[in-house]
């Protein structure tokens, strides 16, 4: 199975920017945990994508289409305001499990709120980068349910 993992707004920045909330792990640093996990399975092989641009990220999402069988998303700041990511994500169909480094509901009122939980399978937050890994599991368990 194909996995597109999707990384949002600034976090290409990841172990220099706020690193009280985000930890000292660099971007490269999840998609080796990332990567180290899925070699462990021969039936999973993931691509990355970062993009600070919504629609950059909507692109993406739209070229999955026939080709990726999942989406690991973690769309950063766009999760509270980007009703196209939302859009693309139930456009294409593709089951997608939303993860996030920091708790979402512990930060600031306005972070509570998510566009793309409700067009997700599921959701992870808070366990920083083992979101990801937590994530990835449950998709992949996800997938294999349902094939």
């Amino acid at each position: 199975m194909n996995i597109l993992v999707i990384h949002g707004p600034n976090l290409g920045l990841l172990g220099k920017r706020e690193p009280e909330i985000y930890g000292s792990r660099t971007l490269d640093d999840i998609n080796a945990l990332l990567s180290e996990e899925a070699a462990g399975r021969e039936d999973v092989s993931l691509e990355f994508f970062q993009s600070d641009s919504e629609g950059g990220i909507v692109g993406a999402i739209q070229g999955a289409l026939g080709r990726i069988d999942g989406i690991l998303i973690n769309p950063a700041a766009y999760t509270h305001t980007s009703v196209a990511i939302r859009d693309a994500i139930l456009s294409v169909g593709i089951p997608t499990v939303e993860v996030h480094i920091s708790n979402i509901h512990k930060r600031e009122e306005f972070r509570h709120t998510s566009f793309v939980s409700p067009v997700a399978e599921g959701v992870v937050s808070g366990f920083g980068p083992e979101s990801y890994l937590l994530g990835m599991r449950g998709l992949v368990g996800h997938l294999v349910k349902g094939k």
